[in-house]
């Protein structure tokens, strides 16, 4: 692969870290501040929405969507987005501004690709458009969520209706007073081969019998205004055509949707390592102990130059993995973006948790990011799949591959 960004990337560079100066760093403080302040902490702080529209008058909006899906999005490569998304990363609450969010971003490319036409006018289009949020109910309290064919919720025909019963927990957007829409997905067809029983459907947050019971907390952080809700689903109806694709379509759907989904996130979190780099080169500079700055311990040199290390490394694959997916498709690059899947998420934490112990107690405290990050962190190593899922289906193809 070429190590240098095209053109079309590097202008796009420029402009979202000039974007990033100019309005997301000065006012970073403000941000958690009005979310903490907020009488509804699940309610975006209106400042967002002023943000977004000078990112849409920027021209940097809806950045993750490929060539594919012209004219939805940017058009960009994976290759071409890794960078932005990595940028966008070093704060946690700006891919929304450029509405390059998660879960969205995942459920705009399954409606974009899977989605009947009345499906894209309600709720693509306003996604798009950065007027809703939405959620994604596959994890289940009941049942290991990490083999996806565990899964419980029933969806069940019922004449030009589906009933769907179940409870779901973690699911990421939920909680947001914005989030309109869920796909969820739940089993249609018990007596099917075993990834053929799964299907997934389009449920409107205020269909009868939903009931968000609760916010879920990761690691002590409840991720306002977005959140992560437990969602009970009482013989909800909602019509047929709200199916995507088809019954027993679900684990396709999901893998798909898995694919590109956790890769960003290591984007993201090369992002939330790099600012985590960052603030301790900074910290230690300036800190004071036993007579020296912190910079001059020996030891303190020697990790901030192994995170810097690991950042690289973990960069560099996650850009070779989002060429592959860009030249050969995901199914060919299955193992490649295994590897990073595994990789990025244990070096963030490996990161931030050297950061943190270099601002000691701060480190840990609501004055820097380095908690939350940490939190996210630790979190991406058990969504869209747990480290020890990929790393068996890495061994297992590696295996294979050696003894054909």
């Amino acid at each position: 692969m070429n190590f240098d960004y095209s053109d079309k990337s590097q202008n796009l560079i420029d402009r979202l870290q000039a974007f990033m100066d100019e309005h997301i760093y000065p006012v970073e403080q403000e941000y958690i501040d009005a979310v903490h302040n907020n009488p509804n902490r699940w309610s975006t702080p209106p400042m967002i929405e002023a943000l977004k529209q000078k990112a849409k008058d920027a021209g940097l909006w809806n950045l993750f969507l490929p060539e594919e899906y012209l004219p939805y999005g940017a058009g960009l490569s994976n290759l071409e987005y890794a960078p932005l998304c990595e940028l966008m990363g070093r704060v946690m609450w700006s891919s929304e501004v450029f509405n390059c969010s998660a879960p969205d971003t995942g459920n705009m490319e399954v409606l974009a690709r899977y989605g009947s036409e009345e499906d894209k006018k309600k709720w693509l289009v306003p996604l798009l458009e950065g007027e809703i949020r939405s959620a994604f109910a596959m994890t289940e309290p009941a049942v290991a969520s990490s083999d996806a064919t565990n899964i419980e919720t029933s969806i069940t025909r019922d004449g030009d209706e589906y009933v769907i019963n179940g409870v779901k927990w973690y699911t990421s957007g939920a909680m947001n007073a914005n989030c309109k829409i869920m796909v969820v997905m739940g089993k249609t067809d018990t007596s099917a081969p075993r990834h053929q029983q799964q299907s997934q459907i389009l449920v409107p947050m205020d269909t009868k019998g939903v009931t968000v019971i609760r916010p879920m907390a990761a690691m002590g952080h409840y991720d306002e205004p977005v959140g992560h809700a437990e969602v009970s689903f009482d013989n909800v109806r909602v019509p047929a055509a709200n199916l995507l694709v088809g019954e027993g379509e679900g684990f396709a759907i999901a893998q798909g949707r898995l694919g590109p989904g956790r890769i960003h996130h290591c984007m993201r979190l090369i992002g939330c390592a790099q600012r985590a780099l960052d603030l301790a080169c900074e910290r230690v500079e300036n800190r004071i102990a036993f007579g020296q700055p912190l910079s001059k311990q020996q030891s303190i040199r020697e990790r901030i130059a192994q995170m810097h290390c690991d950042i690289e490394q973990a960069r560099l694959l996650t850009l070779k993995a989002a060429d592959n997916m860009d030249r050969y498709g995901n199914k060919v690059s299955k193992n490649i973006i295994a590897a990073i899947k595994i990789v990025a998420p244990k070096m963030a934490c490996n990161v931030i948790d050297q950061a943190i112990q270099m601002h000691g107690a701060a480190g840990t405290s609501q004055d820097f990011i380095l908690a939350a990050t940490y939190a996210y962190a630790r979190t991406i190593r058990l969504a869209d799949g747990p480290d020890e899922v990929h790393m068996m289906q890495l061994g297992r193809n590696l295996i294979k591959d050696a003894n054909a």
